[in-house]
């Protein structure tokens, strides 16, 4: 017996006092069995019990289900009547025939008791962003005039690399806001960082590349995405400083090295003038590529933003940013600044047909030529800028035993800690319901040591909402020894 389709297209919703009936649905059954009535008797049956034909949808009268299937309306009638008596549905004279109410426990699968979890009161690990701040009306306002402007052609697939609109307003903004050479012709749109880092593994892997050096502190998940596409991820030393480059000459030829220059995460560092200038010197020496990760480089509150790295070498530098943390990352938004000697490589890897939406590429081009992006950001850095004094002033007043390291930059800060104790924190602020990362959850599993700061909490003070705050503070002074 082979498989057959049922579409109950009568669409129609009925309610009488609390009850509500529920039609129109598509439902797939597999008859199998002796018969035609046992089969379709066991496809309704388990598709009850399953859920998939949940209580009180209406199913589609016997003649109708009859022709849809090409059988006879008097073994639709039979089976009907077998699950009518079994309890699984329900017949009316007049109303039709319906899945029982009763069925709701029967078609629920024994489950173990749940185990009681920990509630999480307050949020402020690494990643996450002040969602509530997302900038809803001046979106909207953005969409309603990149759609009503936005030629025909707009809507079909887009080219690769990303509109061109957007990459000409990146292209201005980029230089006017982070010191970045970017001719359109040399921006690449991804879907998000982790899309772009992978391109760009791909591109150098296939051009012999095999070493991309890393920072001993950082992200796995980015170290993940470079080993899976084949290459080694030694790691270089973090201090106040930034990366040191003293391991720079014991790398292999045709190396990479992947960086932070303008706010290293986690520490909170920039990369000093010298070794702004070291690391150019090598790649300019062995041909190698920085790849300049510069997640946050916008949110900068004690001076100006230190310029990106790509601005001293454009021939050598791929520089990475995006709007995850500017904005949102559900928007799935990121652009890479190529070198040109690598650009044909790179379209190849991107491929035919554009993996970014399109339409969110005409809001986002509004959103920057109208001035909103700048308005947003510069709210964000008001926000954030206070947050950060607000917790340096809580551990001045609550802990001498606490120090916060890095420059008053990002949207996180290192709280370093009494040596050993940092695990116990972690347990601790688990208990106060609240969410932060412990320093040695980021450093390479290849890094020599702990590094010059011993323990200590990450804690990410633009996850929450302005409402949310100040709880989440005094919960995290409650942690601190």
């Amino acid at each position: 017996m082979g498989v057959r389709s049922i579409y109950m297209n009568r669409n129609q919703t009925t309610s009488g006092g609390n009850e509500t009936t529920k039609s129109g649905v598509d439902l797939h059954l597999e008859l199998r069995g002796s018969g035609l009535r046992v089969g379709l008797t066991d496809a309704l049956r388990e598709a009850v019990r399953s859920g998939r034909l949940v209580p009180g949808t209406r199913l589609p009268a016997s003649r109708s289900l009859a022709q849809d299937l090409g059988i006879a309306r008097s073994t639709v009638t039979e089976c009907y009547s077998t699950l009518v008596e079994e309890g699984w549905l329900t017949a009316k004279h007049g109303s039709g025939t319906h899945v029982a109410k009763r069925a709701q426990a029967l078609r629920n699968a024994p489950q173990t008791p749940a185990q009681p979890r920990r509630k999480i009161a307050h949020g402020l690990g690494p990643g996450a962003a002040d969602y509530a701040d997302f900038p809803r009306s001046a979106w909207l306002g953005a969409a309603r005039r990149a759609f009503a402007t936005a030629p025909h052609s707009a809507f079909g697939y887009g080219d690769p690399l990303g509109r061109i609109e957007l990459r000409e307003a990146l292209a201005d903004y980029l230089a006017r806001v982070r010191g970045v050479h970017a001719d359109p012709s040399r921006i690449v749109i991804c879907s998000g960082y982790h899309h772009g880092l992978s391109l760009i593994a791909r591109t150098l892997k296939g051009q012999g590349t095999n070493t991309v050096a890393v920072e001993a502190y950082g992200l796995n998940i980015y170290r993940d995405v470079l080993t899976d596409e084949g290459m080694n991820t030694p790691p270089l030393e973090v201090d106040e400083g930034g990366v040191t480059t003293s391991g720079l000459d014991i790398l292999p030829p045709i190396s990479a090295l992947s960086l932070t220059p303008a706010h290293q995460f986690p520490s909170g560092y920039a990369l000093s003038p010298e070794r702004r200038s070291t690391v150019i010197d090598w790649a300019r020496r062995t041909g190698g590529i920085l790849l300049e990760d510069d997640y946050d480089g916008e949110f900068r509150y004690d001076r100006k933003p230190v310029g990106a790295l790509q601005g001293l070498d454009p021939d050598h530098v791929v520089y990475f940013g995006t709007a995850s943390k500017s904005i949102a990352p559900a928007l799935r938004l990121a652009w890479m600044v190529v070198p040109e000697r690598l650009m044909p490589a790179v379209a190849r890897a991107k491929g035919r047909v554009d993996t970014v939406s399109v339409l969110d590429q005409l809001i986002f081009t509004e959103f920057m030529t109208s001035g909103a992006y700048d308005r947003h950001i510069r709210s964000r850095r008001q926000s954030y800028r206070r947050r950060r004094e607000d917790l340096l002033k809580a551990i001045a007043k609550q802990s001498i035993n606490v120090q916060l390291i890095g420059m008053a930059a990002g949207l996180q800060a290192v709280l370093t800690v009494p040596g050993g104790t940092e695990a116990w924190m972690l347990q601790a602020a688990a208990r106060q319901g609240l969410t932060v990362s412990g320093l040695s959850e980021f450093r390479h599993p290849q890094s020599e040591g702990p590094g010059p700061w011993g323990d200590g909490l990450v804690v990410n003070y633009s996850a929450v909402s302005d409402s949310i705050w100040p709880n989440a503070l005094q919960s995290l002074m409650r942690v601190l020894p």
